[in-house]
């Protein structure tokens, strides 16, 4: 038997997702339509199909989160739309592997941009009208700033600077606002398969073998990262402030441990 969906006090919420139109982000919007929210999300491009669930389609409004004033618009007309703001989500981001030795100035600019500036454009933004109805703010993170890999320097600094910003954010604007983090570890993404996949290994090999890395048994799902996100929005979590919430699976093997396991 199924279990019914949590009571996560979400009707009638009114919520921006940055990014919302494709990937994870799109999950989470959807996640939130299926919860009784009204939802808008922003990107640089429109998706072909908008997020829908239970009866609502998303709205969209184009936004550059890198450029502070395409920021502070996407918020005020995602406020105009909805009648207010309640939860923003800041999911923009992601960045290809770089090496540091060769990386431009101008890549690692672009990447603190928009995975660290843009965010905090954002929520700059969104407080005032956050802190009216006592809203919160979920900023999306990832593993990468807590154990780098090689390729990831910039991701890596933006993303420890997103979960540091997430703190000072919970200092500052404490009671009216929380602001929560999400460390997010590897997620089944079509993504994810054409990160690793080559001609000697076909995607769903990829899959199974990088399921092995992590102890939960297998990589996260959107739709993991997405219930992380309406926790941290909802009442249930209405003390939890300031908070680093792993969706990790229990964190990755060490390689002196996987490099003992039989071949799958």
């Amino acid at each position: 038997m199924t279990a019914p969906p949590p009571p996560w006090g979400l009707e009638g919420r009114a919520v921006l997702v940055t990014g919302g139109g494709r990937g994870i982000g799109r999950t989470i919007a959807t996640r939130f339509l299926g919860a009784g929210a009204d939802v808008v999300v922003c990107g640089r491009t429109e998706p072909a199909v908008l997020p829908e669930a239970g009866g609502r389609t998303a709205t969209f409004v184009a936004a550059d989160v890198r450029e502070a004033d395409r920021a502070a618009a996407a918020v005020r007309a995602a406020a105009d739309a909805l009648g207010g703001l309640d939860v923003l989500v800041n999911n923009a981001g992601g960045a290809p592997a770089a090496p540091a030795a060769t990386m431009s100035p101008r890549f690692f600019d672009r990447v603190l941009a928009l995975n660290l500036h843009g965010a905090f454009y954002t929520a700059q933004a969104a407080h005032a009208v956050l802190r009216e109805r006592g809203g919160s703010i979920v900023n999306i993170g990832t593993i990468s700033a807590h154990d780098p890999s090689p390729g990831t320097a910039a991701y890596s600094v933006a993303k420890a600077g997103l979960l540091m910003l997430t703190r000072a954010l919970a200092l500052e604007w404490a009671p009216a606002v929380r602001v929560n983090h999400v460390t997010v570890g590897q997620v089944a993404t079509p993504g994810m398969v054409d990160w690793y996949a080559s001609d000697a290994e076909p995607g769903e090999a990829v899959l199974a073998r990088l399921d092995r890395t992590v102890p939960a048994g297998r990589m996260a799902s959107p739709d993991d990262v997405a219930a992380a996100c309406l926790y941290l929005a909802s009442p249930l979590a209405g003390y939890v402030s300031g908070a680093d919430l792993a969706v990790t699976g229990g964190g990755e093997f060490p390689a002196r441990f996987l490099a003992t396991l039989p071949p799958a």
